[in-house]
């Protein structure tokens, strides 16, 4: 039997193993970097990397030093041949050929099982195979191999390798349709991926063409790899217009583990690890989950009353979630009186009240701060007014230890004091700052990062070749892994300081990071957006939704515009668009930004809701952006 068209060599007799590649002189030994040799004879004329040209012959290696013999190698004539795609079968042992079609789960009745008995004697004991076996295509076609299997050896006589060269051709048997089937097969990934198979594809709308000799298309994949290697890198939307394609499509868009693999890989694991905790997700399932928030026909407002007190009163507090808890601290008393006390409001209790947490070692009272979350049930707090001045120390609390208590930072390099700056957090450990009031008034543009997960942290400022204009009261949200955008506050305009409108990004995954205006007509190389922005204003509301988009509400907003009106930004489309979202329910009157939160990644908490002197916190306004199923 010839192995090469190009071969004139007898490779029938003896036993070969592997050897490192020697270069003779005068030969070229280019290759995979070893040749193959006769166990008592000379080389063979040709490197390995012969046989993965293309030839009339199927070609496969199999791992002998793996338990079953896994594939690590098969040619483009085997897929073509048996209908099989190379992500199918590797890993696997090529008995599956033996099985009438990928669903069957045994051995077809008509393989000659003396054959199969001298195939596994022969790789066992590492000897040389020769002969023919009754074989089916992925379609369920019968074919008889024709096949030579030859073990390949190490220096120690062990068998690394099995080379198996198969001649395929038809075989002449009737033996009717493949059974369907509706069996789950298993996948293994980690994410521990469960399929359901569709019983039969030509049925369901698909096409398929299984010729006998060569597979074309999407459609010839296995569902296992077309969900795993292609659908789970869609967006939602995508996902959604390819189930609309065909009924084979439309079943298969319908699995749960493959609606979490796409919000996974589209909004990121720890996005996606916040939803799962979120209650009855479960019951709502990740598809339905992905529609509404992509989406959002599912947004609506809600009055919410809880029980407990915040005393005493209090404004211009800052407010964090944690899991499905509302965290409080700080804020404004009577006579400006600094606050450092510290409240949790559980949503997730069947009746959820105010409670005050003794906490050791509380930071200096202030009103003017951040809070932010970190590493899941951490917070860290950043600046703010005091009774002493402006501030600009980091304390960070871990909420869930026993008993919780304030820890300061005590960081290298800090900004100046300030408040009413924003802060946001990137990958869990950092904390980002930017802009607020200094001492004297003055507006700052700057903007810091602090690594809180360093034994010593130090405050590193952002160098940029432009800022934008100094401001207070703005936002800063975190977009798309590493991308920030800044929107509106109380913008330096000359001598003048006016409510901004204007979106600014900067990208830290470059090595080179530098703010760039997205709209805001007079800023340098900014352009005026599609559709109708929000007005212009400070101490409002940014929320991050899954897939990088922005919402605006709330702030204190100049004439007769409502600040409850809902805005909607994507900043990672080509030419950002505002758009108006239109909520069902009735909205909050008043709502400030470091008095609202996002819990769970669905819900957005409005602690307050009447005017900037009126908090009553008795009351909560819930925006809720997916249905609620408990």
């Amino acid at each position: 039997m010839e192995w090469d068209s190009d071969s004139e060599a007898d490779l029938s007799g003896g036993e070969v193993e592997e050897v490192e590649e020697e270069e003779e002189e005068g030969e070229d030994t280019e290759g995979l970097g070893f040749l193959l040799r006769r166990r008592g004879g000379g080389q063979l004329p040709f490197p390995v990397d012969k046989f993965l040209q293309p030839a009339p012959y199927a070609f496969v290696v199999a791992d002998a030093s793996e338990p079953d013999h896994p594939l690590i190698y098969v040619n483009s004539v085997f897929e073509m041949s048996t209908g099989y795609r190379a992500e199918e079968v590797l890993g696997r042992n090529c008995r599956f050929l033996q099985c009438r079609g990928p669903f069957a789960k045994r051995r077809h009745p008509l393989v000659d099982p003396t054959v199969v008995t001298d195939i596994r004697k022969c790789m066992e004991e590492g000897i040389e195979f020769h002969g023919e076996l009754l074989n089916f295509r992925k379609d369920g076609s019968p074919m008889m191999n024709k096949l030579h299997l030859m073990p390949i050896y190490d220096d120690d006589e062990g068998v690394t390798h099995i080379i198996g060269i198969q001649a395929f051709t038809d075989a002449n048997l009737d033996l009717g349709p493949v059974a369907s089937s509706s069996a789950k097969e298993s996948v293994t990934t980690g994410d521990r991926f469960r399929f359901k198979i569709s019983p039969n594809r030509d049925e369901m709308g698909g096409t398929r063409n299984m010729s006998r000799g060569v597979n074309y298309g999407i459609m010839q994949l296995s569902d296992e790899v077309l969900a795993l290697k292609i659908l789970s890198r869609l967006t939602p939307r995508d996902i959604a217009s390819v189930g609309s394609v065909c009924r084979w499509l439309y079943e298969l868009t319908r699995n749960e583990d493959l609606w979490k693999l796409v919000c996974q890989n589209a909004w990121g694991a720890e996005t996606t690890r916040v939803l799962e905790s979120v209650p009855g997700a479960k019951r709502l399932g990740w598809g339905r989950l992905a529609r509404e928030l992509t989406t959002l026909e599912a947004a609506a407002w809600r009055k919410v009353t809880v029980g407990g007190a915040v005393e005493p009163s209090r404004c211009n507090f800052s407010a964090c979630a944690v899991g499905n808890r509302v965290v409080l601290f700080g804020g404004e008393g009577v006579n400006m009186q600094p606050m450092n006390d510290t409240f949790v409001l559980d949503l997730n209790s069947a009746n959820p009240e105010w409670q005050h947490v003794t906490v050791s070692s509380p930071p200096p009272g202030r009103w003017g701060h951040t809070l932010s979350c970190v590493n899941g049930s951490h917070l860290v707090l950043f600046g703010g007014c005091g009774r002493e001045g402006l501030l600009n120390d980091v304390f960070v609390l871990d909420l869930d230890a026993k008993p919780p208590a304030w820890h300061e930072i005590s960081s290298l390099a800090p900004p100046l004091p300030r408040s009413w700056h924003s802060s946001c957090t990137l990958d869990g450990t950092k904390l980002i700052v930017s802009g607020g009031c200094a001492n004297s008034g003055v507006l700052l543009s700057d903007t810091f990062l602090l690594d809180l997960s360093m034994e010593k942290p130090v405050w590193r400022e952002i160098p940029v070749s432009w800022s934008p204009p100094s401001r207070l009261g703005h936002t800063l949200s975190v977009y798309d892994g590493r991308k920030i955008l800044m929107f509106g506050g109380l913008a330096k305009s000359g001598p003048l300081r006016l409510r901004s409108s204007d979106v600014f990004t900067m990208d830290l995954n470059e090595e080179d990071a530098s703010w760039r205006c997205i709209t805001g007509s007079t800023m340098p190389g900014a352009g005026n957006p599609g559709g109708m922005a929000p007005p212009p204003r400070l101490d409002h509301v940014a929320v991050s939704l899954p897939g990088g988009r922005i919402l605006i509400f709330g702030g204190s907003v100049a004439g007769l515009h409502s600040a409850s009106q809902v805005y909607i930004l994507d900043p990672t489309e080509d030419k950002p668009t505002w758009r108006i979202l239109n909520v069902p329910g009735k909205p909050p009157r008043f709502a400030w930004g470091h008095s609202t939160c996002i819990v769970g990644g669905t819900r957005v908490i409005v602690l307050g809701g009447q005017t900037g002197e009126e908090w009553m916190l008795s009351e909560i306004h819930e925006l809720s952006l997916a249905s609620s199923v408990t």
